[in-house]
């Protein structure tokens, strides 16, 4: 459960979720943490011990068994752990989601008396204040606190029991709701009883908290409880004008959050107006897990950029996709056949719209079984890919979790006798239904299930596959019709004997894991994957692409994937977007356009539709929607060099490329509530149009530099209020913002491997002072030489005092680049140049061909022809 703006309301609707989903109330975890008496722990302060990296210390409660804080802090991280200090049974520790375990750093003590003890590290700026009674843990930078938890005496942990058993002759007496919970018509057995965690937090001086993907809502986390959807993050990002921080639960149990804002002004009552009092605003924030440990890491900052580099060297960084995974994909549920699939390529080549991937769904497998493919239909696929591939495009296939129940097919049988499937609470094969009918699921917890899996992706295992080939997860929540909310029962058992209920939010992100290895195996680990996952966790990120999950073409879905969006690129998900198309049977034309033109501005980019609706290739509404939506694609792909740094952004930096305006103004409060529209990098603002029958849109136009709508090159100035922008069905609002250069190829051709056919194009735009500066990051798109030979290059772009210089932003790239940088724009020039001259060291100077347009303000050199390998600069006089 997350907390959201009031103004949204959720996208599921209440028949839909009445019946098949659970409210809070309904959960016993939840009304026992709330509902029931809280115990007050002290602190005992007699007990710390300084460890090598952090501290331990007991917890004791005023009645129950003592608990053992553990507490590791660094100048980015305070880890807070808490387990049974004498714990009948191990409890589960989440696997595989923290790239490394996090190093404290040796902590002393700077302050002790019998209530307290200050722990301080490093140069002192930071410290962790334990209090003993009632316990208190706060995270303080210098004398001021920034996270307390425990504030409001919310630490909740259910020790772990034994069943109790009745005496002879006695019937047993036990609370069901501890050992057997029933739903509807389904029954949750427990077997170790309650084992639900929580604790709360309270962040200081924060009145704006965003984070906790996924679910349809705005940016900013408000007090009214939303459904979860197909993934969990749980990461809440808090940001005030001088600093951000982030708390990251890590927990893979159902998990509930309760986000209360307190406002910064009180009033008692009676008081007079001059003598209210002030407090600081303050957001508290309450975890309740069902299962597990408390292990909960503060990230520090104190800037925006420093928040997301920690969370990212917790969890690790964005894959690097593959260029390819950038253009736009063509997806359908389910294209008919062969010759379908090579009309829909051919269509896009007639009405010359770019694209790279084509995608089937479940439809092209043998009766559903994945691996395989329909023999009418889909007889020859290692020639359809071959056909594709002639063209340099991939093809997408559809991998789900669950595998038909089918004794006389082999993957069945090897998956079955070779122990690979989840059991149920006997002990049994747990039996589930999907879309084969009767299903048993991979357990993917479990690390020789994820190596057969794996192992499936080889060329000589997968029949009709090839090395363009790549695949799609879906329904890995995993979904179950007519299971227990739409999923594996919590009873279920995994690998090592857990429970389903200690990994749920697990699973998508171990098939995903499988998925990927598989991949990269297939190559040899030479080549890039492409792997795209419905369901996922914390540490996604760093195994591919996630999109927000099936949607219909509605507008308000179209307005509520911008912040769901938003929110998964501040949780590191930054390989993500929304389906282009969705789930209704007659799409509307102006929301078709409005739609691609806001996919084509994030970074995950599909068209999808769903089984019985009408086809919807961008050339079948009439001359005005193609030509609106080839321009939007085409722009797409112009961009793509842009889009590609950013993405080395976000794999080397952890900054992903769609950002929140507050993200890179964060002093402006203006900002911080800001939805529909965002940064693309630092560069580029984009606001997409959302309302039907639009003619105007209001745009922010935050911080005090200058902006330049790129369609018409006008100069605008930030910090002006709304800005009324006109719009017509082909305006897309994206401004470029001063001080900043943005590359572009100057031609597209039919797919990203047309690219490097054509050169590269420059746009600088100067900010007040007439700089601007930026980068570009190239390889050769697919495989890992980047990584193993340091085969890239990393290019920085400056303007300052009338010269434009290019020069090596990272030495270590040995990638020898063909490009060649074919002319440069650049916005806001005041004055008619007398010159401009090209110098290259070694070489004499060349006069520069240039354009001066008095009334847009803007300086076009042109026909420069210079290599982006080498240094030059261009002298403006």
């Amino acid at each position: 459960m997350e907390m959201a703006e009031e103004t949204i309301v959720s996208l599921v609707p209440d028949d839909e979720g009445k019946q098949k989903f659970r409210k809070c109330d309904q959960i016993s975890f939840y009304r026992r943490q709330t509902l029931g008496p809280n115990l007050q722990y002290r602190a005992c302060l007699d007990t710390l011990v300084l460890t090598e990296r952090g501290a331990r210390v007991e917890l004791e409660p005023d009645c129950g068994v003592r608990l053992i804080l553990s507490l590791s802090a660094s100048d980015e991280t305070v880890r807070v752990q808490i387990d049974e200090l004498q714990p009948i049974r191990t409890r589960y520790s989440v696997p595989d989601v923290l790239t490394k375990e996090p190093v404290g750093e040796p902590l002393r003590v700077a302050k002790e008396t019998r209530d307290l003890v200050s722990l301080t590290w490093g140069e002192k700026q930071y410290q962790v204040r334990v209090w003993a009674c009632p316990f208190r843990l706060e995270v303080l930078c210098g004398e001021e606190a920034m996270v307390t938890f425990n504030s409001r005496d919310k630490l909740h942990f259910d020790t772990l029991q034994d069943r109790p058993s009745a005496e002879p002759g006695q019937r047993q007496q036990d609370d069901s709701s501890l050992w057997q919970e029933t739903w509807r018509e389904f029954v949750d057995i427990k077997a170790n009883g309650p084992s639900s965690v929580g604790a709360d937090l309270c962040l200081h001086g924060y009145n704006h908290v965003y984070g906790l993907p996924e679910h349809a809502d705005s940016l900013k986390l408000s007090d009214t409880s939303r459904l979860g959807l197909y993934g969990s993050v749980p990461l809440v990002l808090a940001h005030k004008t001088n600093q951000s921080i982030g708390v990251f639960w890590l927990n893979t149990s159902e998990t509930l959050v309760d986000v209360q804002y307190n406002p910064q002004e009180t009033e008692e009552e009676g008081t007079p107006p001059m003598k209210r009092r002030r407090v600081p605003p303050q957001t508290d924030l309450r975890w309740l897990s069902e299962s597990g440990l408390i292990d909960c890491m503060v990230l520090l900052g104190p800037s925006p950029s420093q928040v997301m580099s920690q969370y990212a060297q917790l969890t690790g960084y964005q894959a690097l996709p593959p260029l390819f995974s950038l253009g736009y994909h063509q997806c359908r549920w389910n294209y008919e056949d062969e010759a379908d699939v090579k009309a829909v390529d051919a269509g896009f080549d007639h009405h010359n719209i770019p694209y790279d991937v084509i995608w089937l769904d479940i439809e092209h497998t043998d009766g559903k079984r994945y691996f395989t493919w329909d023999p009418v239909c889909f007889p020859d696929p290692v020639s359809l890919q071959r056909h594709l591939e002639d063209r340099k495009r991939k093809l997408v296939v559809i991998n789900d979790p669950h595998i038909k129940v089918d004794p006389d097919w082999s993957l069945y049988c090897e998956a079955r006798d070779g122990g690979h499937f989840v059991k149920d609470r006997e002990g049994q094969i747990y039996q589930g239904s999907c879309w084969p009918g009767d299903s048993n699921y991979l357990d993917f917890s479990s690390p020789a299930t994820r190596a057969w899996y794996s192992q499936r992706f080889a060329l000589e295992r997968y029949s009709g596959s090839t090395s363009s080939l790549f695949v799609w997860n879906d329904m890995n929540e995993p979904s179950v019709f007519g299971g227990p909310e739409q999923t594996m029962p919590k009873d279920a058992m995994h690998h090592g004997g857990w429970e389903h209920r200690e990994l749920h939010n697990l699973y998508g992100f171990h098939q995903h894991m499988a998925t990927v290895q598989g991949l990269i195996t297939r190559s040899g680990g030479l080549e890039r994957p492409f792997a795209l996952s419905r369901s996922f966790f914390a540490g996604s990120q760093r195994l591919g692409a996630v999109w927000t999950g099936d949607n219909v073409a509605s507008w308000d879905y179209l307005k509520i994937s911008i912040p769901m969006i938003l929110s998964l690129s501040l949780a590191g998900i930054s390989f993500c977007g929304a389906d282009v198309g969705g789930f209704v049977k007659d799409p509307d034309p102006e929301l078709l356009v409005r739609w691609y033109q806001a996919g084509a501005l994030t970074p995950f980019f599909r068209g999808h539709a769903a089984m019985n609706t009408k086809r919807r290739e961008p050339w079948l509404f009439g001359d005005q929607v193609t030509s609106a939506i080839r321009c939007v694609i085409q722009q797409r792909y112009l961009l793509l060099p842009y889009w590609y740094t950013l993405f080395h952004q976000a794999h080397t930096a952890g900054l992903p490329p769609l950002r929140p305006l507050w993200v890179e103004f964060p002093a402006d409060q203006d900002t911080f509530t800001v939805d529909h529209q965002y940064m693309i990098g630092g560069a580029l603002m984009a606001c997409p149009v959302t309302e039907p029958g639009a003619t105007e849109v209001k745009v922010l136009l935050p911080g005090s530099e200058v902006w330049y709508d790129i369609q018409s090159t006008k100069l605008f100035r930030g910090n002006r209020g709304l800005l009324p922008l006109p719009v017509t069905l082909d305006t897309v609002p994206v401004f470029q913002r001063g001080g900043t250069v943005v590359s572009r190829r100057t031609g597209c051709g039919s797919c990203t491997a047309d690219l490097q056919k054509h050169p590269l194009s420059l746009t600088v735009a100067l900010d007040s002072q007439g700089g601007a500066e930026g980068e570009l990051y190239l390889d050769d798109g697919h495989s890992f030489r980047y990584r193993d030979r340091r085969e890239f290059i990393l290019r920085r772009f400056s303007l300052r005092s009338d010269r434009l210089i290019c020069r090596c932003a990272n030495p270590e790239g040995r990638y020898q680049s063909d490009d060649v940088v074919q002319s440069v724009t650049i916005l806001g020039t005041r004055r008619r140049p007398a010159n401009a001259t090209l110098q290259q060291p070694g070489y004499q100077d060349v006069p520069v061909k240039f354009l001066f347009d008095e009334a847009r303000h803007m300086l076009t050199l042109e026909d420069l022809n210079v290599g982006l390998g080498k240094d030059w600069d261009i002298k403006i006089l």
